[in-house]
């Protein structure tokens, strides 16, 4: 999908990744967008060159369906986690597992890097959000709070917070500045039932879709609800900023795919027809193409 112009997205050249041999829960781009990550639901973690699509790697090592993956800021590392229990973090020049990291007592549903790349957050549906330093592997500390299953997280452009939501249809953003135990900082409070992703933009406002069909945008230092965007017809699956925070892409499980103008709250483009299900979507760095993953029949 490219960008034609600021404020308009069409379909257009669509690239499709076909390897994969069960449904694609996320998709994520490295920081100079040269390399794509995709997790599957066969247990795989897949590795593409962007601009060509072809298949660089296929990596194993999860006993269970692959539910997230992220690339560090620095590049040089990525995560991905399973229904198995762990966190896998590999080396991205070589694709290599470095450490398969265990402490989760049920399927881990999300992984964020702090954006120095020094720390790793993890978070799932044993209700436990773990803090993980990523060159020893060891725990740091646990979150705990939350009062259903973890099933987003995004750390704040310092590393100073931590932002979580949950089934409990709250986000809690955590102080990460203090001891153990860290402190809520924040709960905010407003969905009506699961918070399913979140993601910060590069100014520092948080975005939270939901269950409830609804996306919030957040002031976090105030507290603020600035925005509510109703569009979608299914349960809100996947959000993302472009890089330059003006638009959040996003996606519900259905075909349909969202971009709407942050300022303003308007849906700018309803896109349909690349999917049968759509799970994930996220913006190359540059900004100039969405990227929508899921499944296809």
């Amino acid at each position: 999908m490219n960008s034609t112009a600021p404020g308009r997205l069409v379909i257009g050249r669509v690239k499709f990744f076909r390897r994969h041999r069960g449904e694609v829960n996320f998709s994520a781009f490295s920081p100079d967008g040269q390399t794509l990550l995709t997790a599957s639901e066969d247990g795989c973690v897949y590795g593409w060159e962007t601009r060509s699509g072809n298949l660089l790697w296929k990596r194993g090592g999860h006993t269970g369906p692959v539910k997230f993956c992220r690339f560090s800021p620095d590049g040089r590392l990525f995560a991905s986690t399973s229904y198995d229990c762990t966190v896998r973090l590999w080396d991205a020049a070589e694709a290599k597992c470095l450490q398969v990291l265990k402490g989760h007592q049920r399927s881990v549903e999300t992984v964020s890097f702090s954006p120095d790349s020094k720390q790793l957050a993890s978070g799932g549906w044993d209700k436990r959000v773990m803090l993980w330093e990523v060159q020893s592997g060891q725990v740091l500390r646990h979150l705990a709070g939350h009062q259903d299953s973890i099933q987003s997280s995004d750390f704040a452009p310092s590393s100073d917070y931590l932002a979580t939501g949950s089934w409990d249809s709250t986000i809690r953003i955590w102080d990460l500045r203090t001891g153990t135990p860290a402190i809520v900082h924040q709960e905010l409070e407003g969905h009506s039932a699961n918070v399913s992703c979140l993601c910060y933009s590069t100014s520092g406002l948080l975005a939270s879709g939901s269950w409830d069909k609804t996306i919030h945008i957040w002031k976090p230092s105030t507290r603020s609800l600035l925005i509510q965007l109703k569009g979608h017809a299914t349960w809100v699956k996947s959000i993302a900023f472009s890089p330059d925070g003006l638009q959040l892409a996003s996606v519900g499980y259905s075909p349909m795919i969202k971009v709407w103008d942050c300022n303003t709250g308007m849906c700018i483009e309803t896109l349909k027809g690349a999917l049968d299900v759509a799970h994930a979507c996220t913006f190359t760095p540059d900004g100039k193409l969405l990227l929508v993953s899921g499944a296809v029949d």
